[in-house]
């Protein structure tokens, strides 16, 4: 375990000393240690390959996280960083727009089956935020539906934190429960012909609890009642993005979303955030200012384009599927053995597990912390990732640690 007193770690706990005296928090946001395990988990980076990373005190991490989802590929691929190193060379921050950039979004609008256009950020809380506007612009509505604890950013209306935020940020904000199709049909009740969207994700992933599927039938009735009541589907893809289906989630799970929102895989690490949508709301989106000084930054442009291209050729989607679904059957094993029932949940290329007897996950944390001191990456409260760069030896080195692991809690 990393304590002050532990010497190996003495890289992290310098880091961390003084980054405390100068950022807030030392580590914010996702990446705060207070959101894994303090102590336990590593804390800084230092360099990463395949489905590697080493930290600053020189450990090797088999990484199930991906980053939190953006590496695809696997760290450093080398098409990828060929292609963005040569777009380097020429420029990477303009004045305009690079060619690229065009190259790019006919890619999405060819791959996308709705899509008509597309334009780009940073991060996926970008393009979610600006979609709604989007929405607004087109509709002339003002409220918007998501799921209740569903992540969609952090811009104030998504947030998950409470600091600085006041009622009116989300005063306009409609909830129901997610597969509970009674309360969305309420809600449109209530407000009729006022919402002009409900946006949403392919399943649900909140953090500390399972991941859960549509129930069958869901989408096709959510998205019958949004044609009728003229509201528009915003699809969250920026987790489930090319690691669910090549031309979006929605394709997996039976509706066909009016815009749709992408980050993390798309770039194999590097920030770029992408909304596309159908034709007629090519004005609307023509009319909600959208700019950057980094948003048409072309290196991420071309790393994503080869990116995109790679994960086709490769069948990415399809081996990143295989490896989840043996990983999640080979955990499921090991805990049975060690006389463990643990619930594995959520689409198996971005899989989340948990004992099933509990509810204060403390048994989770501490098998995610054995798991990192056998150089492991788990986190006991977030879904997972599957990347490309996995093996089938990487899911046998992890389900036998695991057995050790499980083993160790038994007693």
């Amino acid at each position: 375990m990393m304590t002050r007193s532990d010497s190996s770690y003495s890289q992290s706990l310098s880091l961390f000393d003084r980054a405390s005296q100068v950022i807030p928090g030392g580590i914010y946001g996702h990446m705060s240690p207070v959101l894994t395990v303090p102590g336990e988990f590593p804390y800084y980076a230092e360099r990463a390959q395949g489905a590697h990373y080493w930290d600053v005190d020189g450990r090797r991490y088999l990484d199930w996280m991906c980053a939190y989802g953006p590496i695809v590929l696997g760290y450093n691929h080398s098409e990828v960083e060929e292609v963005a190193s040569a777009q380097q060379q020429k420029g990477n921050c303009f004045n305009h727009p690079s060619s690229v950039m065009v190259e790019l979004a006919e890619e999405l609008v060819n791959r996308v089956d709705f899509a008509a256009w597309s334009v780009f950020g940073k991060n996926g809380s970008d393009m979610t935020t600006w979609s709604l506007q989007v929405a607004r612009e087109f509709t002339q509505r003002k409220y918007i539906v998501r799921n209740t604890g569903a992540y969609h950013g952090t811009h104030a209306w998504c947030t998950p934190g409470h600091a600085g935020l006041i009622p009116e940020d989300r005063s306009t904000l409609l909830e129901f429960p997610w597969n509970d199709i009674e309360a969305f049909k309420d809600l449109l009740q209530r407000y009729p012909n006022q919402i002009a969207a409900l946006i949403t994700g392919p399943f649900h992933y909140p953090a500390y609890g399972d991941s859960v599927m549509p129930a069958e039938g869901y989408f096709k009735e959510i998205e019958s009642l949004c044609r009728k009541q003229g509201i528009l589907i915003i699809l969250d893809d920026v987790r489930g993005g090319f690691r669910l289906h090549r031309g979006g989630s929605h394709r997996i799970m039976g509706f066909t979303p009016d815009l749709i929102c992408f980050c993390k895989a798309i770039g194999n690490g590097h920030p770029l955030s992408a909304a596309l949508g159908r034709a007629d709301l090519k004005v609307a989106a023509s009319k909600v200012f959208l700019t950057g000084s980094y948003w048409n930054s072309a290196v991420p442009m071309a790393a994503a384009l080869k990116n995109l291209q790679v994960l086709d050729r490769i069948e990415g989607v399809e081996k990143m599927k295989r490896i989840g679904e043996l990983l999640l059957s080979g955990l499921e094993q090991a805990a049975k053995q060690n006389g463990f029932q643990v619930i594995c949940s959520g689409h198996p290329t971005m899989p989340f597990m948990r004992f099933a007897d509990e509810s204060h996950f403390i048994r989770q944390q501490r098998f995610c912390s054995l798991m990192a001191t056998e150089g492991v990456f788990l986190h006991p409260h977030h879904n997972w990732f599957v990347s490309c760069a996995h093996t089938e030896e990487d899911v046998k080195e992890t389900v036998e640690k695991a057995g050790r692991c499980f083993g160790i809690l038994k007693n």
